[in-house]
């Protein structure tokens, strides 16, 4: 392989680089906003859960009322009673949802973006380092192999 080929592999290979971490960079803040989103998402539905929550326990006390009386209500009762029932399952669900959003993708995504920012960071600075370093071999050894050749 001769100099100039290197050259111009180091440098594609540089700008590569380079454009992946600048992605790498540019990705935060829709990263960021994402959090931001989910984490507002968590908070609604926490008050829905809540609301839900009173408005159930509002719901079986008619419901009991019902049950309590005498003749047809009874049955209304009893129906209302197991329509409540449904909607609790309905609502523990919703509350296994909000937590798991929470735990399994808010907290490890928030911890895990700074990591990320850090890394890049560093690794844009390893990279840098490293790129002049190599370029000033390459020139180097380029030069060097241009006094031996006129030596020859």
């Amino acid at each position: 392989m001769d100099v100039e080929s290197v050259e111009k592999e180091c440098g594609a290979l540089g700008g590569l680089f380079q454009a992946i971490v600048n992605d790498m960079k540019c990705s935060y803040p829709v990263w960021e906003d994402f959090s931001a989103k989910a984490t507002k998402l968590h908070s609604q539905l926490r008050t829905t859960v809540l609301a839900a929550v009173a408005f159930l326990d509002a719901f079986q006390k008619v419901a009991d009322m019902a049950t309590n009386t005498r003749g047809a209500t009874r049955d209304i009762g009893s129906a209302l009673t197991r329509m409540c029932m449904r909607h609790r399952s309905i609502e523990a669900k919703l509350r296994h949802f909000t937590n798991a959003l929470m735990e399994s993708l808010i907290t490890p995504l928030q911890d895990r973006i700074e990591d990320w920012k850090k890394t890049a960071n560093q690794l844009d600075k390893d990279h840098a380092k490293e790129y002049k370093r190599s370029r000033h071999e390459i020139k180097k050894k380029s030069s060097d192999t241009m006094k031996l050749q006129k030596k020859a």
